[in-house]
């Protein structure tokens, strides 16, 4: 069987080729779990990756998409991947998509309306913001036989518009500069007509998407971003650390609080927020466990924060009992396109539900754990699902990585070695990680990162390459750099936290 190999570019300071962003992309949607790759095309023309081909669910032609944005060197991705589902009734996709909204605390009593047809969920009815629609859409994907959206009958809320073009331009900024996922310090922004304008260049084609939806949460009809440019130049880190310098704690505790009143999730909610020595503590009561989970990470996004304590209280609503809560929770997953195939046993006590059984990767694992969060009554969840050892892992065949020169591995390659080194070809093509200090140690499978990585984000992304690439276990101890000083114990707690995730 022919298995391409990962091959990192030949100099990473210097542009890479279109063919060689186009194998390094194919290679991660090959590797990477939830994806049918080989239904998936791959083109890239001066930067600009184009995907065609199908996947059998909207989840997997979205993550193909968020992969390809990632890659270094990617200027911007367009999508034309149809999504071939199986054959499910009408009928019943139209009880497993309404059955998705109510089952979610915040979708639960939005004015929405589904019909179902071929596949087709048409949605009308009216939500309060740009925001909440994106989250109607992010919870009908995750269903099941779900092909297609049609919106146009699904209306933002009419009437007066909160924002002037001034306060939206305001928004946007400061936005912009508490985000440690995008650089805006060559971004000029500027509304006119609620329609925002984005000039200038960022770093990464995953940047100019997030700026976009910046744009839109904070009110504007429509983002004009023809003049925001992708350059690999704009990837240097000596740019990007200018955003990382101290904060005083009162300033970050009124952007976390900014950010978290864009949370559609977070309506309801009633969080304290206070921040000493850049670590951030969540207090309060919030109805449901994904807001808990959503503030947190929320909270993690902010420029300045070092660590977060989140004490926040689940406490929902409205009283489920535990004999309903324990049949929707397997509901949301039997739907899922993930996990829907995996034989998981849910068990509920007190809105804790328990996960039992068996997985096929640590992908599935995570997906499981979403999924039982997002239920309503579900206060916590206590995730015991066992990865089931691979017969082969899907990059065994990589035996020989490129990092720099051509150094071919032996014939019969340290397995160690041969993971560690796929590993390190993850970071050489990851837009985030290519110049970060990390260093990899594999013993026994069991991966060890060490060194320094510029936000939390980055922390989170390393240890997740190591698990795509094949390690069983994964010992992160990178520290973020550019945050306040975190007390030891913290660390720990942190580093302990990673290893488990």
């Amino acid at each position: 069987m022919h298995t391409a190999h990962l091959i990192a570019p030949s100099n990473p300071a210097e542009h890479v080729v279109d063919a060689d962003i186009t194998a390094a992309i194919e290679t991660l949607l090959a590797t990477k779990k939830g994806l049918t790759s080989h239904l998936i095309a791959v083109s890239t023309h001066e930067g600009l990756v184009k995907l065609t081909g199908y996947t059998d669910n909207l989840l997997a032609r979205q993550r193909a998409e968020e992969i390809a944005l990632a890659v270094r060197g990617v200027r911007g991705v367009t999508s034309t991947v149809a999504v071939r589902t199986e054959e499910i009734g009408d009928a019943e996709l139209q009880r497993d998509v309404c059955g998705a909204l109510a089952d979610d605390p915040a979708t639960d009593d939005y004015q929405v309306h589904c019909t179902v047809a071929g596949g087709v969920v048409t949605l009308s009815g009216l939500v309060q913001s740009w925001a909440e629609k994106q989250l109607v859409l992010r919870v009908l994907q995750s269903v099941r036989g779900v092909r297609a959206f049609v919106t146009d009958h699904l209306t933002i809320r009419g009437g007066e518009i909160l924002n002037s073009d001034e306060e939206i331009t305001i928004q946007v900024r400061e936005l912009l500069d508490w985000d440690i996922r995008v650089n805006g310090a060559l971004v000029e922004v500027r509304t006119a007509d609620h329609v925002v304008h984005l000039a200038g260049t960022v770093g990464t084609a995953a940047e100019k998407d997030r700026l976009v939806a910046i744009a839109y949460q904070t009110g504007a009809t429509r983002v004009d971003a023809r003049d925001l440019f992708v350059a690999y130049w704009a990837l240097g880190r000596a740019i990007r650390r200018e955003k990382f310098s101290p904060k005083a704690d009162d300033a970050i505790a009124a952007a976390v609080r900014d950010t978290l009143r864009f949370n559609p999730r977070m309506r309801a909610s009633e969080t304290l927020v206070q921040v000493h020595d850049g670590v951030v503590t969540l207090a309060g009561t919030v109805s449901n466990l994904r807001v808990k989970q959503d503030a947190e990470q929320d909270a993690r996004h902010v420029v300045g924060v070092a660590h977060v304590h989140n004490l926040l209280k689940v406490r929902p609503e409205r009283l489920v009992p535990d004999e309903d809560i324990g049949p929707t929770v397997a509901a949301a997953l039997a739907r899922d396109p993930y996990v829907g195939h995996c034989a998981v046993h849910v068990q509920v006590h007190g809105g804790q539900a328990l996960l039992s059984g068996q997985v096929d990767s640590h992908f599935e694992l995570e997906q499981a754990g979403d999924v039982a969060a997002g239920v309503s009554g579900v206060v916590d969840v206590n995730n015991r699902l066992e990865v089931t050892a691979p017969t082969a892992n899907a990059e065994e065949g990589f035996i020989s990585s490129f990092l720099g020169e051509d150094k071919r591995s032996p014939a019969t390659p340290d397995p160690d070695h041969a993971l560690a080194e796929r590993i390190r070809a993850r970071y050489c093509w990851s837009a985030s990680l290519h110049d970060q200090e990390v260093e990899v140690r594999v013993e026994n499978g069991r991966a060890t990162l060490t060194g320094t990585v510029d936000t939390w984000l980055d922390r989170k992304h390393a240890a997740a390459a190591a698990h795509e690439a094949g390690a069983r276990e994964v010992n992160n101890h990178l520290l973020v750099l550019n945050t306040a000083p975190i007390h030891k114990e913290q660390l720990a707690a942190a580093a302990a936290h990673e290893s488990l995730a």
